[in-house]
């Protein structure tokens, strides 16, 4: 694999037990590069050992006046020099490859495993910790793998040059052949501490990432309770704390270098001393005493390696942990053991047979261009066999075109159903959900995705669009016929024509779905702020935080209104837009999602009034179905809701209160 070639067709499968398991595995997918850094390595490193035994060459060459000799070790000490030059050139081109191939693999997991479990991945790990993990630690990652193949060159090399001096010399090269290996575990008494230091001082910085970025993102509201400088004064704590525990790290890591350095320079002493010695009494040559001395200063070289490679491990082994965390996440739990609720059965009798529509989770009151407006109120059968009131036909039985297809060309259309609420959202109508919990619409809204919350996965059956469970369907195919926009949308920076040139029907213009999301005054101020004038060029900051949270929130409804899914579930997408805005944006909603389904999930009854079916959810199940004002009349857990009356207000009018609903129930 080399750069030009990422990103991966497929970055394969991990082994996410373990960080040295996703090392090793890491490992084990880059063979190649691997296998060709340590042939280069090789040739690096053991034309550096070879210059020893040359200048010995040499030197004993003057001794004995030999021109010949002379000549040929200086051509040999030419072409060794040649052959460091290009291995050192080529290890450092593989070694880099392997570094960023890497990396770039593990991005590219992270990647997947990010969107695969959308919103609930921040629901187990931290979003300072994801942050870290995706970016230094990838590099830490990707250092290792890199110093892997240069470890191991230098450790052949250096096996190499002491089996060598054995037989050149015997008498000097065991004592180099013994002094190596204590060279090598000298520092290995200091490695645990050292590790746990930088482990320290990893956890450390990882917690003032994360308030770092919890801090950026809550900056808007910071500033508007006045609270920056308590945050300031935090980050600054955070930051001293990271500093000192770097400092603490670093104290030992020079350490294990001052002894890396003081034990070659000891052997090096003590080979001098003896090979002298020898040498006096004529057991060596001058020249096997040079060879010798010259080979020990070249393992220097190699040597350095082995604490390279021992600070690679240490900085990589937690940054692999937190990466295997991430990615052994599943988006969903496996399939329950019992049959899955089938999808709702025949209609009961005086419904219509209803085309694919808008559905929304909200009910909505007929107006002048609604969807269903005149239609009258029929039964509408449950799968459990039990019979829901409210239910409203189609009057128009509108279709529209560019619905999402499956690859086999069949197309993916259907009730919107969830077997853990009884949630029914009949295809091609506006619904509308209210849940008592305000918790409940997150984890509703999950569920419908396809993606329900990590902790409350287990034995959860799948939410069905018409025939087909979406966790037996790609997910791909799942989020192209079913789109969840949450609460809290994120506006990538870019242009407003890059933030919706994004999958879609074909069938919704971005003009239509601005329009529909009544984004007039964005577009005006987007076109003060571009140099040409044209609004869809102008640059969005990070987040959107140029613009106000009722504009944002806007801009993501157009975004998700351009996709035109078959499905369109919204959380609460009109909550920071005032009244008016808020009407105007419903009547939009529903004149361009009309023949789709939408689910909006809201507690507005301004939207609440413009839908066609209203569910309301209580205790995690639907407790009444209707429209918005059947409901309010006769359901007051509903009223409570979305007027936000409490049991004195309910009792002042005659109306039971909690505690008397509970009673009679």
């Amino acid at each position: 694999m080399q750069i030009r070639d990422l990103p991966y067709t497929d970055p394969g499968l991990p082994d996410a037990r373990s960080g040295p398991r996703f090392l090793l595995w890491l490992g084990r997918n880059q063979l190649g590069g691997q296998l060709k850094s340590l042939a280069w390595g090789l040739l690096h490193f053991g034309s550096i050992a070879g210059l020893p035994y040359m200048v010995g060459i040499a030197v004993e060459a003057v001794l004995d006046r030999s021109g010949s000799r002379l000549a040929l070790a200086g051509a040999l000490i030419g072409l060794l020099g040649v052959a460091i030059a290009l291995g050192d050139t080529m290890l450092h081109r593989t070694a880099v490859t392997n570094w960023v191939t890497a990396a770039a693999r593990v991005q590219q997991l992270l990647a997947r495993k990010t969107a695969m479990l959308g919103s609930a991945l921040t629901r187990r790990v931290a979003a300072g910790e994801v942050v870290a993990v995706s970016t230094g630690d990838v590099e830490k990652i990707g250092w290792f793998v890199e110093a892997l193949s240069r470890f191991a060159a230098a450790a052949f090399t250096v096996l190499l040059v002491c089996v060598g001096l054995v037989v050149y010399q015997p008498a000097l090269g065991v004592v180099v052949a013994v002094g190596i290996p204590v060279l090598a575990l000298a520092v290995l008494p200091l490695l645990p501490r050292a590790t746990s230091r930088a482990d320290f001082q990893r956890e450390k910085a990882g917690r003032a990432t994360e308030l770092a970025s919890d801090t950026v993102a809550g900056l808007r509201v910071l500033r508007g309770i006045g609270g920056e400088e308590l945050f300031l004064d935090r980050y600054r704590r955070a930051s001293q704390e990271v500093r000192t525990a770097a400092v603490r790290s670093a104290r030992m890591w020079a350490a294990i270098s001052a002894i890396q350095v003081l034990m070659p320079g000891l052997l090096l002493i003590a080979v001098v001393w003896h090979g002298v010695h020898l040498a006096r009494e004529g057991r060596i040559t001058v020249g096997e005493l040079v060879t010798v001395y010259s080979a020990v200063m070249m393992l220097n070289y190699p040597l350095r390696h082995f604490e390279e490679i021992a600070m690679a491990y240490s900085f990589s082994r937690p940054s692999a942990k937190r990466a295997a965390r991430v990615l052994s996440l599943e988006r969903t739990a496996e399939p329950t053991t019992g049959p899955r609720p089938e999808t709702p059965g025949p209609r009961t009798a005086g419904q219509t047979e209803k085309q694919p529509g808008l559905t929304a989770s909200v009910p909505q009151v007929g107006a002048e261009g609604s969807v269903g407006a005149a239609a009258g109120t029929t039964g509408q059968a449950r799968p459990d066999g039990r019979t829901w009131a409210g239910g409203q036909t189609r009057a128009d039985g509108q279709t529209r075109a560019g619905g999402q297809t499956r690859a086999g060309g069949a197309r993916l259309t259907g009730d919107l159903y969830d077997p853990v609420t009884g949630l029914l959202a009949p295809a091609g109508r506006l619904t509308a959900v209210v849940c008592g919990d305000p918790d409940e619409a997150g984890r509703l809204a999950e569920r419908l995705g396809g993606h329900p919350a990590l902790e409350d996965a287990a034995g959860l059956p799948s939410v069905r669009l018409g025939a087909m469970a979406l966790d037996d369907l790609p997910l791909s195919e799942a989020r192209a016929a079913v789109l969840v926009q949450d609460k809290d949308p994120v506006l990538l920076s870019g242009t407003l024509r890059a933030l919706l040139d994004v999958p879609a029907s074909g069938a919704v213009t971005a003009e239509e779905a601005l329009a529909a999301a009544q984004c007039a005054d964005v577009l005006d101020a987007l076109a003060q702020a571009s140099v040409d004038d044209d609004p869809m060029a102008a640059h969005l900051t990070e987040r959107g935080r140029s613009l106000s949270g009722g504009q944002r929130q806007r801009l993501a409804l157009a975004r998700s209104l351009v996709t035109d899914p078959e499905a369109l579930v919204l959380d609460e997408p009109t909550s920071s837009v005032d009244s008016h805005t808020e009407a105007r944006v419903g009547d939009g909603i529903r004149r361009l999602r009309a023949g789709r389904t939408t689910v909006v999930l809201t507690s507005s009854p301004l939207l609440l009034d413009r839908a066609e079916h209203v569910v309301f959810l209580a205790d995690g199940e639907v407790s009444a179905v209707g429209t918005h004002r059947e409901l309010m009349h006769g359901e007051p857990r509903y009223r409570a809701v979305v007027t936000r009356e409490t049991d004195d207000e309910r009792a002042s009018v005659g109306a039971p209160t909690n505690f008397d609903i509970e009673e009679t129930a």
